[in-house]
């Protein structure tokens, strides 16, 4: 249960990062690629809570890390096209990362 409350609070603080970052992206693309990655967070947030509140995890679980994966996608790609400060992914994707070994560690403890 600690697990679940971490990985929640990780999350948010994430997500808190996120949304000043994508204030930052060129305005012709704060409807279409920010947008996009908001939903994704949305994808996500409700996820972990799904998660949280089911007693068979283990599809649920799947289903985060492949949204977390398409996040950790769509970030790189806005770096790559020049949307986001290094500086700013960096931060942003280590962020990512941990919440995926979190799921891991969450999955892998599931499975048991």
């Amino acid at each position: 249960m600690l697990q679940d409350l971490i990985i929640k609070q990780k999350f948010d603080d994430m997500v808190n990062y996120a949304y000043v970052a994508l204030n930052h992206f060129p305005k012709y693309q704060r409807h279409v690629m920010s947008a996009e990655i908001r939903l994704l967070m949305e994808k996500i947030d409700e996820l972990i809570i799904r998660a949280q509140k089911q007693y068979f995890k283990k599809t649920t679980l799947q289903d985060l890390d492949i949204a977390i994966a398409q996040l950790r996608s769509k970030v790189c790609r806005a770096r790559d096209l020049g949307y986001l400060p290094t500086k700013k992914h960096e931060l942003w994707i280590r962020m990512i990362v941990e919440l995926g070994r979190m799921v891991g560690g969450w999955i892998k403890a599931a499975q048991k």
